[in-house]
């Protein structure tokens, strides 16, 4: 049950940030497409319930307030500005980015989180080598600490917050 809440209200609160509205029929179908969402998938999801607590749904909550405002805002910014310039100044390249988690859905939300990033896309990720391969339109390093600094140091620590 408890899996079916939090997997429920997560996905109604995605639901609500992408429709950008808070009538009350929209509040509704968020809740109804989230609980029958969870049903679906919520045992994908979830493996372990004991995991689930309000400190972790919070942290969902903040970095799904802080991803679809402030980060996607500055790197669609950043990606405007090229297309605009006279000199965009790309350094296009595939990179290879390191990650730590070890749950399937933090390296899930890791590589979502990079590649909904505009200017950034994950095209193959290694689970052996932990390692993400990733096409970043403003590549400021090609392999290591760096480039996962530049990448998905943020997205990463969220993850480890919600989900390890």
């Amino acid at each position: 049950m408890k899996r079916l809440l939090v997997v429920g209200l997560s996905i109604a609160l995605v639901y609500l940030v992408y429709t950008g509205t808070l009538s009350i029929v929209e509040v509704l179908i968020a809740i109804g497409i989230g609980f029958a969402l969870s049903g679906i998938i919520g045992v994908d999801l979830v493996k372990d319930e004991s995991k689930l607590n309000a400190r972790r749904f919070f942290e969902a909550v903040k970095y799904t307030f802080k991803y679809f405002t402030i980060i996607e805002y500055l790197a669609h910014y950043s990606v405007v500005k090229a297309i605009l310039s006279r000199d965009p100044g790309l350094k296009p390249a595939i990179v290879e980015v390191p990650y730590y988690v070890n749950s399937e859905i933090a390296i899930v939300t890791i590589a979502n989180s990079i590649t909904n990033t505009p200017g950034t896309v994950v095209v193959d990720v290694d689970e052996k080598r932990k390692r993400f391969y990733v096409h970043w339109i403003f590549a400021e390093a090609f392999e290591g600490e760096e480039a996962r600094k530049g990448v998905s140091a943020e997205f990463e620590d969220w993850a480890k917050k919600i989900f390890d």
